[in-house]
């Protein structure tokens, strides 16, 4: 299917027009991130991430008021997947000394109410976990079991069938499992996901996330150097920094106003990654036949020859890209929470990368070789 077979239109001729478009996206992103920065998720900023499915629909307001005061710290909550999840976020690893034992004591009220008055000790705790020992293998493994389906999660030291050990995890979930039991008893809840970061593992992931997009631009600017003339590469890596400025400043300027988790995570680095691969892609078609136009029309005006090139590709690029759009669109509607941020950065990208491949990248090598006077030769 072709579609544009005989467009001709000046899409160079207002460069100008499109170079004030840009320049507005680039400040409106700027400011975004002045005034609102940009939030990480869990991957870079550290900490335990939480997510709670409720059978019922919840409010964030009201459990907030239930997890807010109970030891955590700073508590970041957010609807997770519609009304019935929530996420819930703090900076710490593990759960505070001063609450470790309130969570011990639980678990023993727990084993007191499976089995009244039975003699046990534990042998060792560390900041994650306790271990109980118990008189014979039998009442140990029955404990596993019923404090499993109580909601703990918990382990036979081994699977010798004269263990009588219990090893039972003590983690921010079972802290928060145990404030919204009772207070919300009408709607029973379980823990989805908890995930840990350390501070420094975010700080090192943040580094190679940064390190990851630079050096791919870098090489892409080497492999086109080579591919065609330098000006050719450095107009596709300026076109791929205006792609990712925009983006990121969406980001940043949308915060809290989409109903999406807009935090800047690993998956959303990947999307980045991606939509630098397919930006490239498309300028490179564009250039593929800018390169083929000059060794056959070699007479003719480079803005006329551009635009001409610009228009052959213009078939397979609104083919492409809006195939490409429906999908991720899709993902954006049906994907949930751990899809949404990477289909958002894909969808606008798209876009934005088709546009700069156009009104950047080849833009930049047409103002170039007005400037400089130089004719291209390949």
């Amino acid at each position: 299917m072709r579609i544009f077979e005989n467009l001709n239109y000046d899409f160079l001729g207002r460069r100008k027009t499109f170079y004030m478009v840009s320049a507005v996206l680039i400040v409106i992103g700027i400011l975004g991130v002045i005034v609102k920065g940009f939030h990480f998720g869990i991957d870079f900023q550290g900490g335990t991430e939480i997510v709670l499915q409720f059978q019922k629909p919840i409010s964030v307001s009201q459990i907030r008021g239930y997890v807010e005061n109970i030891g955590l710290g700073n508590v970041e909550l957010k609807t997770f997947g519609g009304e019935t999840g929530i996420l819930v976020r703090t900076e710490l690893q593990q759960v505070p000394k001063s609450i470790y034992p309130k969570v011990l004591e639980n678990i023993r009220d727990e084993i007191n109410k499976d089995f009244p008055g039975l003699p046990y000790k534990i042998v060792d705790t560390v900041a994650t976990s306790a271990t109980f020992d118990f008189a014979n293998a039998d009442t140990t493994n029955q404990l596993v079991n019923k404090l499993f389906e109580a909601g703990f999660q918990t382990g036979k030291i081994s699977e010798e069938p004269d263990n009588h050990q219990m090893v039972v995890r003590v983690g921010i979930a079972d802290w928060i499992k145990i404030n919204l039991r009772e207070k919300m008893a009408d709607n029973p809840f379980q823990v989805l996901r908890e995930e840990q970061v350390g501070p420094k593992i975010g700080k090192e992931l943040k580094q190679d996330a940064v390190i990851a997009v630079f050096m791919s631009l870098l090489v892409i600017l080497i492999y086109l150097g080579f591919r065609f003339k330098f000006i050719f590469a450095v107009g596709a890596v300026v076109a791929l920094f205006h792609d990712v400025i925009i983006t990121l400043g969406l980001y940043a300027a949308l915060y809290n106003i989409l109903p999406i988790n807009l935090d800047i995570d690993l998956t959303v680095v990947a999307a980045f990654l991606t939509l630098v691969g397919y930006s490239i892609n498309d300028t490179v078609i564009v250039f593929d036949r800018v390169r083929e136009n000059l060794k056959i029309h070699k007479t003719k005006p480079l803005l006329e020859l551009m635009n001409m090139s610009i228009n052959k590709t213009m078939s397979r690029t609104v083919l492409t890209g809006g195939t490409t759009l429906i999908s991720v669109f899709i993902l954006l509607l049906l994907g949930g929470d751990v899809l949404r941020a990477f289909a958002f950065t894909l969808f606008f990208g798209i876009i934005i990368g088709t546009y700069s491949s156009i009104f950047v990248a080849s833009a930049l090598v047409l103002e170039y070789a007005n400037r400089s006077k130089k004719k291209f030769q390949f």
